[in-house]
């Protein structure tokens, strides 16, 4: 029996106007869906004006400038809308969802549903629910007291990931998805014997257990910062308060 690192998945990205997910905006966005490993993956992209300035530090970062999205990107509401679909394509199919940082992605999404659709992600998912892989989480903890940072190009590397064209929502999200897969093999012993659906549910605790190390960290270092536990959706601010 084919294990579930081998057979198919989805994977999301975006690139946005920044870093905050309560006010910052989708500039890009593609699903990549790929049927077994080293398979052409079915690539669906969209490209947003997002209403609003995109700043130099992150035109810096993807490359995509106002004068562009002006140009060429489409209005959010159709585009926030087309992508939900797409991804609850996926979740009937059965498919699991690789999201680099999903709590990062997914959240900004569910906040751009609120915002130009009056609507939220959650409800897109009920009797087939999105199921959710997270390279980050599952790096951090089945190889916990590595040292380095572990952003996407660090994952690369160290899975031996080629990663073309960074900063390319696509080319995130293969690799992205090519270093779960990587992830999988790796740790084989651990992962074979559980689902995607298993691990979904997996993950919310060892995300949460990260972000209280992460936060006990902050404190001792006298960051005030402050870190969410919620995965891989962060809840909205009338909820959480």
């Amino acid at each position: 029996m084919t294990s579930w690192y081998e057979g198919p998945m989805a994977a999301f990205d975006t690139e946005t106007t920044g870093v905050d997910v309560e006010t910052d905006r989708i500039v890009s966005a593609a699903v990549v869906v790929q049927d077994t490993p080293g398979a052409r993956p079915r690539v669906v992209r969209w490209l947003v004006n997002p209403g609003v300035p995109v700043p130099a530090a992150a035109t810096a970062v993807h490359g995509l400038t106002d004068g562009h999205l002006q140009r060429n990107g489409r209005w959010p509401a159709p585009v926030v809308h087309e992508i939900v679909q797409v991804l609850a394509e996926q979740a009937t199919a059965g498919l699991p969802v690789v999201v680099m940082n999903a709590p990062f992605d997914l959240t900004l999404l569910d906040r751009e549903l609120r915002r130009h659709r009056a609507s939220s992600l959650d409800v897109w998912f009920g009797p087939e629910p999105l199921t959710v892989l997270d390279p980050r989480v599952l790096d951090k903890h089945l190889d916990r007291y590595r040292k380095g940072r572990r952003t996407l190009t660090d994952l690369c590397g160290h899975y031996g990931v080629t990663l073309d064209g960074a900063h390319d929502a696509a080319a995130d999200a293969l690799a992205a998805l090519e270093v779960v897969r990587a992830v999988g093999r790796r740790f084989a012993a651990r992962l074979e014997r559980l689902s995607p659906a298993e691990l979904h549910t997996l993950q919310a605790g060892w995300h949460a257990g990260q972000a209280r190390g992460l936060q006990a960290w902050f404190a001792r270092s006298g960051t005030p910062e402050i870190v969410d536990t919620s995965w891989p959706v962060r809840p909205g601010l009338a909820a959480a308060a």
